[in-house]
Formats: structure tokens, C-alpha cells, sequence
């Protein structure tokens, strides 16, 4: 079983996103342990890119605090090694293709197994386009996450069917960001996936507070939050970490009276 099946085998998986480097490498690993320690189920780790099209205003800021105080792909690549000699959680890549094809393709995606990444998640490379890195990740045994929103209707079926690792499920129209309720058909959407995949399904995009946290937990296998914990890395610095755990321990027993009732 690899690392990411093992994070969706023991009930509902809590994925918290922590744009690396803000405010600086040292907080972002302090942050992603105490979100481990307060559990954690996965970590997706965002690479800072200075056009960050399908994020908000809050992780916008974010990736621009940390290109600013000098973060690169090779200092990220230094803090997983350093994570990996202290975890064995699952952590994945969310960054852009540009980013990929700027290090060389052949070279991020061999870094990110030598350095203990589980998946990488794209969100600017469309399903049709997945072969310019399908090929690579297969070769040196990196889960490309697909990306399933509610705009994707008939082509659900067809992403849903080659997927691997888990299915990020986008909640909403739109950018990042919280929001106050969802009104996405997300069970409908589940129902076409489940017809076609037993891969986990994670629903992110929106989820700001554990009561939704749970409910999307009801629809699928897990949830990502991002916007909420990035707010709190920006309005906290380098005292963030404390704050993180506080919210990921919220979240996580939300999702755990979930599974139990």
C-alpha cells in the first residue's frame, strides 16, 4: 500500500495546504509538523509561483510573501528531505507547470522521488495535456493528481477512470478562498466517479470552518483546506505554527464525529 492509499485507509483524511516558505521555510516546516502531530492525514505543500491563476487573494499573497524572502524550488526540495527524516505522512506538490518546466520536467519529477514527494498536483495542465508529465511520474513513481470540477460534466467519467493517488474534487466555480456555503451538486458528482474508480476523493475549494469540513466529509473521502490555514500563517508569522495545529485538531475531530455518527 503506498503512503497516500495508507492516508485514506483509516477513515475520513484531513489534507491541510501550506504555501512553503511563508513566511519562511523554517515556520513552514514548524507548521507542517504540528499539523501531523494534530492529524494530519496528507500535506499538500504548495511551490510558490509569481501567477498562482487558479488561487485567490489569500494564497495569491502568500506565494508572492514567499518569492519575495527568497524561497526556490531547490530550497523546497530542501525542506521535504528535511520533513521526510521526521515523518513518513504522505506530502504532495501543488504548483504549476511552469514551474516544472522551468526546473526540466525529468529533473523536478526524479527530485521529487528522491526526496520522498508522493504526488504532484497541476492545476493549469488540462486532462488532454497530461502526457507531457504522465510519462515521468510513472517513471519514477509519483502520483499525478487529477483535478475534477463542476465544470468538467461529461468529461467526470473519463478523468475519474485514469486517475490515481486521489481525486482532488474542486467544490466550487471560481479561484481559492473561502466561502460560506457550497451549492455545488457534489453527490452527483461523487456518483459518476464511484461509477467509474474506487480512487479516494478529496473535496477542496471553500472549506473554512469544521461544521463544512464535515459535511463535505459526508460526501467523500476526505477534505483539503487551504485559504483558512494560509490566512492564519499570514496573520500569525512566524507564531503560526501553534495556531495551524489548532484549527488542523479542529478539523480533524470534526471529521472523526463524522465518520462515527
Amino acid at each position: 500500500m503506498s503512503r497516500i492509499q495508507n492516508a485514506f485507509s483509516k477513515g475520513k483524511a484531513f489534507i491541510p495546504f501550506i504555501t512553503c516558505g511563508d513566511p519562511d521555510l523554517q515556520t513552514t516546516e514548524r507548521t507542517v509538523l504540528e499539523a501531523i502531530r494534530n492529524g494530519a492525514d496528507l500535506v499538500e505543500l504548495g511551490i510558490p509561483f509569481s501567477d498562482p491563476t487558479a488561487e485567490g487573494p489569500v494564497i495569491q499573497e502568500a506565494n508572492l510573501r514567499a518569492l519575495t524572502g527568497g524561497v526556490t524550488t531547490d530550497k523546497v526540495f530542501e525542506l521535504v528531505v528535511s520533513l521526510r527524516a521526521q515523518t513518513d505522512v504522505p506530502l504532495v506538490f501543488m504548483t504549476y507547470s511552469n514551474v516544472v518546466f522551468s526546473y526540466g520536467s525529468d529533473r523536478f519529477i526524479r527530485r521529487c522521488a528522491e526526496t520522498g514527494i508522493d504526488g504532484l498536483i497541476l492545476p493549469d495542465l488540462p486532462f488532454e495535456e497530461k502526457d507531457e508529465f504522465l510519462p515521468l511520474c510513472r517513471k519514477y513513481g509519483i502520483d499525478l493528481i487529477s483535478l475534477i470540477a463542476p465544470t468538467s460534466e461529461a468529461r467526470t467519467a473519463m478523468i475519474a477512470e485514469e486517475a490515481e493517488g486521489f481525486i482532488y474534487l474542486v467544490s466550487s466555480l471560481g479561484v481559492t478562498g473561502t466561502r460560506s456555503v457550497i451549492t455545488t451538486d457534489l453527490d452527483g458528482i461523487v456518483r459518476v466517479i464511484r461509477q467509474v474508480t474506487q480512487v479516494p476523493v478529496a473535496i477542496g475549494f471553500g472549506i473554512s470552518t469544521p461544521r463544512m469540513a464535515a459535511d463535505m466529509a459526508a460526501k467523500a473521502d476526505g477534505v483539503i483546506v487551504g485559504s483558512a490555514i494560509v490566512r492564519l500563517i499570514a496573520e500569525n508569522g512566524t507564531k503560526a505554527p501553534e495556531k495551524v495545529a489548532a484549527l488542523v485538531k479542529d478539523m480533524k475531530d470534526a471529521l472523526s464525529r463524522e465518520k462515527e455518527g
